[in-house]
């Protein structure tokens, strides 16, 4: 299974620059594409980054938008840009992937074909945080990610069920997207509900969202929101909840079952085990 990666960029020059560093550090598959969608950035520095960066390596490619169009029309550019038989995996501008991550996401894709989304364990995502889940952490050095996506590859457990994916880093796959369709710009133009309800809609066409508990990426997100962020986070839910009513109680009994306790602890246990502690960077 191949996929194209999506890297959506609106300014974050630096935080940019650390992720296509780890990504070209961790050197997916020649079998895999890179599309980067620059959305119309002010920051001069970015245009020129994102170009030299897709020249340096192969099968990638750097797009820049005339005009800024939001999240949820750049997914839809890269669902249109993939290949039939492509999974496609969106990956926030600000995250740092580690060694494996791809193929170990594919792998888990791979247990089911009813497996429509695939998320990886992270420091700050939500419910599938490590160690704790529904807390943020700090983001972890290039060493502790490295340790902690070794010690998840040493002993691979099976895909874990969830109720949505996190869009830091989505894996979907191309039977998924050919079923379900695109992102719902017209509901979710500027993002913030748009993986949920895509989600919501994969699992009533008969998908399974899933966590990927061999794969580990790292992600910085924001430290704070501005009030405009924070008025469109909440109508975002208010449009999420006005599609799918029982998104929050699914995802509130989802939570209570926690279903991905024992991996963590395990996680956790053997991390002690060798010696390493977090040392994250805040």
């Amino acid at each position: 299974m191949s996929a194209l990666i999506c890297i959506p960029v609106y300014n974050g020059a630096d935080a940019t620059a650390r992720c296509l560093a780890a990504l070209g550090a961790a050197r997916p598959a020649p079998a895999h594409r890179v599309l980067i969608i620059n959305d119309a950035s002010p920051d001069p520095h970015v245009a020129p980054m994102l170009d030299a960066w897709a020249l340096a390596h192969a099968d990638a490619q750097a797009r820049h938008n005339a005009i800024n169009r939001g999240f949820t029309w750049n997914v839809n550019q890269a669902f249109a840009a993939a290949r039939d038989d492509e999974a496609v995996c969106l990956l926030n501008s600000d995250t740092e992937v580690s060694s494996g991550w791809l193929d170990a996401m594919l792998a888990t894709a791979a247990e089911d074909p009813r497996i429509g989304t695939v998320t990886p364990f992270s420091n700050n995502a939500t419910i599938c945080s490590l160690p704790d889940f529904t807390r943020a952490w700090p983001m972890p050095t290039a060493a502790e990610r490295e340790r902690i996506a070794r010690t998840l590859r040493a002993q691979p457990a099976a895909a874990i069920d969830l109720p949505t994916g996190v869009g830091f880093c989505m894996l979907i796959t191309a039977a998924c997207r050919a079923a379900v369709g695109r992102f719902d710009v017209e509901n979710f133009p500027r993002g913030y509900g748009e993986e949920n309800d895509f989600c919501m809609r994969a699992a009533t066409a008969g998908f399974r969202n899933v966590l990927c508990p061999n794969a580990y990426v790292a992600h910085e997100g924001g430290v704070s929101f501005s009030e405009a962020t924070q008025a469109l986070m909440k109508e975002g839910a208010a449009r999420l909840l006005a599609k799918h009513p029982s998104y929050d109680a699914e995802v509130a009994a989802w939570i209570a079952r926690d279903p991905v306790r024992v991996r963590r602890e395990a996680v956790v246990q053997r991390q002690s085990e060798n010696g390493a502690h977090g040392s994250g960077r805040a």
